[in-house]
């Protein structure tokens, strides 16, 4: 059986950073926005699925299992949510300024195919938990 692939952020530099801190046991929790569900027609993971975590070079690298799935209004991200991501940040204001400047990016944009897409308070963001089965790395 073919895992599903789970990218984290787009390739380069950032995903880089993340994939290293699924690998070492330090990120357990991921954001999406649930716009960019919706504008690639996914559906959101299930409990207990699992899937191939990919490096920028599209190398299979881990395996993850997703503990927990939840959609929540931006404003609502707790510190514990914010602390699992494994990203170094210790409030959820500095977490929110770092996602809010990766959503907004021309690149990000794109992806969701609105030029001027603005996170606010009512955003609704896909907030995953996740634990590290196999790494491949």
């Amino acid at each position: 059986m073919t895992l599903p692939i789970f990218e984290f952020s787009l390739p380069g530099p950032l995903r880089d950073q993340l994939v290293a801190a699924v690998l070492d046991g330090s990120k357990t929790s991921t954001t999406g926005l649930l716009r960019g569900y919706e504008v690639q027609n996914l559906p959101l993971n299930e409990i207990g699925s699992q899937s191939a975590v990919i490096d920028s070079e599209g190398r299979r690298v881990a395996v993850i299992e997703i503990t927990s799935v939840r959609v929540v209004q931006l404003g609502d991200v707790d510190l514990a949510h914010v602390l699992d991501e494994g990203e170094g940040l210790t409030t959820v204001a500095q977490w929110r300024a770092v996602h809010e400047q990766g959503w907004h990016s021309p690149a990000e944009r794109a992806e969701l195919g609105d030029p001027t897409f603005t996170a606010n308070d009512a955003t609704p963001l896909v907030l995953q938990r996740f634990r590290l089965v196999t790494n491949m790395s």
